[in-house]
């Protein structure tokens, strides 16, 4: 029997009743009840732990300290290994940056690790410590999975709630910030890049023979694998309507350009035969009319401004403008 390490996250026995009874660094994991040991393999003592207890296979130690990213589902028997992901909300990181929790979990014994922070965890252990949680390894599991969707809805709605912000300004013909809604498609892609496959896994999970699993752990399963699936939809809904966003937003630069160009267009139109005109009366040869009448100045002006009215009334009955 191996010890608790001294450097452990949490280090708990479920009582069978929904609570938790903590294990002091140091003692024995008791086998009379299941236990809970979550550690994070980034820290040198954790990770020497892993490597050198007894109660973990070559397989089990490879995947408890990181060596494989994507959500995977390995049965050995009795004995599970797995890696999920989950909403990283540590600061200075990207939500869309999930964070890897892996577990190994037989009838006796839970083992995760994991590198940054999860708030899902911290919901999981948070309900044991209220008499709310699991009473056993499989239910464990499923309050895990149950606490990494809600997590991942959540961020699914807050993606929901901004590409609304961004459609009502588009509509009202008010352009976002740069960078915004690239932001935005990434997260969709990389959040659906994860939640695909862990979507598949869990549905799998809900199928395997596993003793430790009843059927109402099954059931749980399987409606958490159904809301993954929701979640999906609306990740594919988002990528969607973010291109359409794009679409206008781009329509919506092109116009404002064109009109732009439109009205440089129309202002050298007005300003072309006062040119020409001026040109043409600055030139120093002699015979140039009015070159010897001091109102010579002033009637030219008022001929430029005749002009220039007259040329904007046409343009305004063609509707140029």
């Amino acid at each position: 029997m191996d010890r608790v390490p001294t450097d452990v996250i949490y280090a708990l026995t479920l009582d069978g009743k929904g609570g938790m009874a903590p294990l002091a660094a140091g003692s024995e994991v008791p086998a009379a009840h299941p236990g809970w040991l979550h550690l994070d393999y980034g820290n040198p003592e954790a990770a020497r732990w892993l490597l050198q207890s007894p109660l973990l296979s070559e397989a089990a130690k490879e995947s408890l300290l990181g060596q494989s990213s994507r959500p995977k589902l390995v049965r050995m028997g009795d004995t599970v290994l797995l890696v999920l992901r989950g909403i990283n909300h540590n600061r200075e990181h990207r939500p869309e940056e999930m964070v890897a929790l892996r577990i190994f979990i037989t009838p006796d014994l839970i083992i995760s690790s994991r590198r940054r922070p999860l708030l899902s965890e911290l919901d999981v252990f948070n309900q044991l410590e209220l008499g709310g949680g699991a009473d056993s390894p499989g239910d464990w599991l499923v309050e895990m999975c149950d606490a990494l969707t809600d997590r991942a809805g959540e961020f699914v709605e807050e993606l929901h709630d901004k590409i609304l912000d961004l459609e009502e300004m588009v509509l009202v013909r008010d352009l976002p910030a740069n960078g915004q809604l690239a932001l935005i498609r990434k997260q969709l892609i990389i959040i659906r890049r994860y939640l695909s496959p862990q979507r598949d896994l869990v549905a799998r999970l809900a199928n395997e023979k596993i003793s430790w699993l009843d059927e109402d752990d099954r059931r749980r399963l399987l409606d958490i694998a159904d809301r993954l699936r929701r979640w999906l939809d609306d990740l594919d809904a988002g990528v969607a309507r973010t291109a359409v966003l794009a679409d206008e937003i781009n329509n919506l630069m092109t116009e404002a350009t064109n009109s732009r160009a439109y009205q440089m267009s129309v202002m050298a139109l007005l300003f072309l035969p006062a040119s020409f005109l001026t040109g043409l009366f600055g030139i120093n040869l002699g015979g140039m009319p009015g070159a010897e009448s001091s109102i010579a100045f002033w009637v030219f002006c008022g001929w430029l401004v005749t002009l220039a009215i007259g040329l904007a009334i046409w343009l305004k009955y063609r509707r140029w403008w």
